[in-house]
This record gives structure tokens, C-alpha cells and sequence, in this order.
């Protein structure tokens, strides 16, 4: 496989070969500016550089917590460049000091993903779109990594583009969703990283570097980097395709959940019946939410009532609030919530990623797994089993609502979810109703048994307990992962805790390890991995 090497590689801790750079600069071959050599210059002129990012101790942004705040970290060093050229002085330090570098999006993981002792970069000010080519076919765009999705919507519609698929919201950066495998609804449509044609990368080596698929350029880099973890190097650019502005219509259906699954035929055409369909399954009241999404020319709907908005968010927080202490409450109110908001029929239009997002509430535990559609069904069955065991148990596991259901395409990237095979997720989720505690490790403990009974595989951004040796048997490529991982970052300068723990399965390195960021807030805030 050939290489396209866009930086001479002349530190001199790097080994990479290297090619002549691109005649000129385009979107997806960067300027000259990130071609010069660095190893001629003195440490303490990158460093004299590089002082106007780095955040001072007493910055609040020096201390990191996830969206959630289930999570925190206190690195040694808090970056937060706006040039790709501070980037690469960043990680060239980094090299000469034996640091490990993190970039860091949004922080919206519920896992500890982001976390990292060493040095942290906030990547939020590497944004923009570069450049917006509607004459290509598929029409691409191609942004800076640190580029959120809400700015990336706007900039699309303004050209009368959208992208063809989104996860549940729009909160996130470009890379953040790209290195998990962030994915959307659909049997047709594959994880969002799927829409990806070419990335930028900035190496250990402090080399930038362009991969694609198809071209010879890097193709295996490209395919582990898709779903890798922050792991492979630190994302610059990326170029991904894109389609002609659309709306979405989308019809909410409820059905009952025995009466859904009995029939394997009929639930297979159920789940194929709309270009984008997914389930909110409420055990409690034995029903489904079907919602069924499909372009239309429509014109947008009225916005829901205020009532609605009421129930969903303040009234739901304050029952769930009230639960902790009275869990046999915990049913009753999850009945009530699915007939007057969760399985209320109805049908809304607006611009597609105004459908493809919803209101994820608040502060919240989750864990989400996938299994092969080929065991779907089987695994649904088992999981309400279960559910319905606890409910009847009057000192049982009480399971928030709802349970988010959702289907993928097959993929080839190598550490996707969905990589071999049509995939259906299920989200679990422990809501923390005014960030109060709630006890959750027994239950999704148990639920990763059934998931795993069924050949599950979890999210890489949610919680999970899976290791290097579950994930070599569920992964064909995972060896060629780690392999390309220690070939392009020797010294592992991108494996922070989270990596070095569940990926290259480095041992306890102290007391703790696998809890280090956890927040302390009660028994129930604490989940062992």
C-alpha cells in the first residue's frame, strides 16, 4: 500500500518514510505551512510559541468534566490551539518531552474516553469549513475537526446540503463522533463515519499525513482511524460527503412490545418499513414507540406545545427525583410518561437533522450495545425477560425509561460496532435527576450479559467493561488495530488511560487504575471497569 506523506518527517524521533509533498495546497492536502521541518527548532522557541494556548493553572477549562459529570481529569497541561500549525508544535513537544497528548472535543462521552493524566488539547477552536464543493457527486465538505455539528448544519444549509445521517444530537465535534463510530438510524445507513472520504492526520512523528479510501493512500490508516479512539494520531481535517438539503417526515407509532416481536417476519418488515426507523421501548408499560422517518417534500410542522416540553423534561426529572426514595414509584411513573409524551401517536416534518436530533434531557448514566440483526430479535426477547423478572421483584432493578433502539448497515471499519454485519443497537440509560446519584452498576451489568450472550459489542463512547481479550474474539481486524497503533505511535502518545486499559491492555498501572476520573459523588456515581 502506497504512502502519501505530507510533512518530510525530519524529527528525530521519526522513522516514517516520507514522499514528495503535493504540487499545491487544496483542501485535503494542507498548506505548505504544516510541511516545514521542526527539528531545527529549539525546544524553548516551541515552547515560547505555543504559551499563548496553553491555559494557565487557575483556568477553569484546566479541569475537565464530561457533559454528563460523571467523569473528571486534571491534566498536566491544558492546550487549546485554533491553527493546525499549533497542533503539530504541540505534538513535537510532546515527543521531546515523553508526553502523552489527548484531544478533547465537546466531552460528551459518558465514558472516561477523553480523560487523560498527561496533556490535554481542546480542539473546539480547530474549527471552520475549509471548503464546500457542491459540483462533486456525492457534494463533500471538508472541516476542521474541531468544527461541532450545529456549525457544520449551518454551514451546509446555507449551501442547500445536509448530512445523510446523525446520531440522537448535534453537540458534538467532527472528530469526536468520526473516532467512535457515532451512529444514526437506518438499515440502509451505515455509522456516520461511513460518509467519510478522506482525513488529514497529524502523527506521533509531529508528519501530517492523507488517507482515503480507495486511493492508495493510507487505506489502512484511514479504515482504523475512522473508529479509532483518538488512538492513531490527532485528526485535522475531514472531507465527507454530504447530499441535497432534505426535511424529514417522521410518524410515532405505539405497539405492543409482545405483539411487535412475536412475529420474526413481521418485525423484520417493521424495522425496513421507513428509510430511518427506531424504537423507544418502555418495559414498564409493556410498549414500543415506533418512529418511522422518510424525506418528503412536506412543509415543517408546529414546533410541539409547551405543555409537551413540560412533561418531557421538568415533570420527568421531578418523578424520577421523587423515585429515588420511593422506587415503587418507578413503574407507575413510567407508565404515565409513555401514554402522554413516549407513546403519544403523532407525526412531525422539519429540516432532517431537526428529526434525526432530540432532546437527550439531563445528566444521565448510559451504556449502549449492538448485536448482529440475525440475533436481534432473540436478544429483545431476553432482555424483557429479564426486565419483567425485575419489575416483579418488589426489591428488583428499576430501569429508567426509555430503552433506545436502533439499526445500522454493515460496515469495513475495523473497530465499528456494526463492522461485518447489520447491526441493532440498544441504549440503556440511569437518568441523575438534578445530577443527584443513581444506582446503576447491577444493571448494566446485567444487561452487558444478555448483549454479550448475543454476540454484543458496546459503544466505544458509553460505558462498558469489555477488555482486550473480549475484543480480539469479537473483532477480526483488532490485532491489525493494535498492530498499525504501535507501528504509527511507538512510544504511545495518543493512548491515554482509557486506551492503554481497554485496547492495548497495558496492566494496573496504579491503585485505582480503571476508576482514576471517576466522580465521587455516592455508591451509585461509581462504575467499575
Amino acid at each position: 500500500m502506497s504512502a502519501s506523506s505530507l510533512s518530510p518527517s525530519a524529527s528525530p524521533h521519526s522513522s516514517a518514510p516520507t514522499t514528495p509533498p503535493p504540487s499545491s495546497p487544496s483542501p485535503t492536502n494542507p498548506p505548505p505551512s504544516l510541511l516545514e521541518p521542526l527539528s531545527s527548532i529549539p525546544t524553548s522557541e516551541l515552547e515560547a510559541r505555543l504559551a499563548p494556548i496553553l491555559l494557565p493553572s487557575h483556568d477553569q477549562r484546566t479541569e475537565f468534566r464530561n457533559w454528563a459529570l460523571t467523569f473528571r481529569a486534571r491534566p498536566r497541561r491544558t492546550y487549546a490551539p485554533t491553527s493546525e500549525e499549533q497542533c503539530r508544535w504541540i505534538v513535537e513537544l510532546a515527543g521531546r518531552a515523553g508526553e502523552t497528548v489527548r484531544p478533547v472535543g465537546s466531552g460528551h462521552s459518558p465514558s472516561d474516553l477523553a480523560c487523560t493524566s498527561g496533556w490535554m488539547v481542546k480542539m473546539d477552536g480547530l474549527a471552520g469549513v475549509i471548503e464546500i464543493d457542491d459540483t462533486a457527486s456525492p457534494p463533500t465538505v471538508t472541516a476542521l475537526s474541531g468544527t461541532s455539528l450545529h456549525a457544520l448544519h449551518a454551514a451546509l444549509g446555507a449551501r442547500s446540503l445536509a448530512m445523510s445521517n446523525l446520531g440522537s444530537i448535534s453537540d458534538q465535534t467532527l472528530a469526536g463522533i468520526l473516532t467512535t463510530a457515532t451512529h444514526g438510524t437506518g438499515l440502509s445507513y451505515g455509522v456516520i463515519s461511513t460518509h467519510v472520504r478522506s482525513l488529514t492526520l497529524l502523527l506521533a512523528d509531529a508528519s501530517v499525513v492523507r488517507c482515503a479510501r480507495g486511493t492508495g493512500e493510507r487505506e489502512d490508516l484511514f479504515l482504523a482511524t475512522l473508529c479509532g479512539l483518538g488512538a492513531t494520531g490527532l485528526i485535522l481535517r475531514a472531507e465527507i460527503e454530504v447530499e441535497s438539503a432534505f426535511r424529514l417526515e417522521e410518524s410515532n407509532e405505539p405497539v405492543r412490545f409482545d405483539e411487535w416481536v412475536r412475529d420474526e417476519e413481521g418485525w423484520r418488515e417493521t424495522i425496513k418499513s421507513a428509510q430511518h426507523v427506531r424504537a423507544n421501548w418502555v418495559p414498564q408499560a409493556g410498549g414500543v414507540a415506533v418512529m418511522r422517518a422518510n424525506r418528503t417534500t412536506k412543509p415543517p410542522t408546529p414546533a410541539p406545545s409547551a405543555l409537551r416540553a413540560f412533561l418531557s423534561y421538568h415533570a420527568q426529572q421531578a418523578a424520577l427525583y421523587i423515585a429515588r426514595f420511593f422506587p415503587s414509584l418507578s413503574s407507575p411513573i413510567a407508565r404515565f410518561f409513555w401514554r402522554n409524551v413516549i407513546g403519544s401517536r403523532g407525526t412531525k416534518v422539519d429540516d432532517s437533522w431537526k428529526v434525526y436530533n432530540f432532546d437527550c434531557l439531563f445528566k444521565q448514566y448510559t451504556t449502549e450495545w449492538s448485536v448482529p440483526l440475525s440475533n436481534a430479535r432473540a436478544c429483545l426477547l431476553d432482555l424483557d425477560a429479564w426486565l419483567s423478572a425485575e419489575l416483579a421483584d418488589p426489591r428488583g432493578l428499576r430501569a429508567h425509561f426509555p430503552l433506545e433502539i436502533r439499526w445500522t448497515a454493515a460496515d469495513d471499519i475495523w473497530l465499528s460496532p456494526s463492522y461485518g454485519r447489520e447491526t441493532m443497537y440498544v441504549g440503556l440509560v440511569q437518568y441523575k435527576p438534578y445530577n443527584a446519584p443513581i444506582p446503576y452498576r447491577a444493571l448494566f451489568s446485567r444487561f452487558e450479559t444478555i448483549m454479550r450472550r448475543h454476540s454484543g459489542r458496546a459503544h466505544w463512547a458509553k460505558a462498558s467493561s469489555q477488555t482486550p481479550a473480549e475484543l480480539r474474539e469479537k473483532y477480526p481486524r483488532f490485532d491489525d488495530f493494535v498492530a498499525l497503533v504501535k507501528r504509527v505511535d511507538p512510544r504511545g502518545m495518543f493512548a491515554n488511560e482509557f486506551v492503554r486499559r481497554h485496547v492495548l491492555g497495558m496492566k494496573k498501572e496504579k491503585e485505582g487504575w480503571g476508576r482514576e476520573f471517576k466522580e465521587r459523588a455516592g455508591e451509585g456515581g461509581r462504575w467499575g471497569f
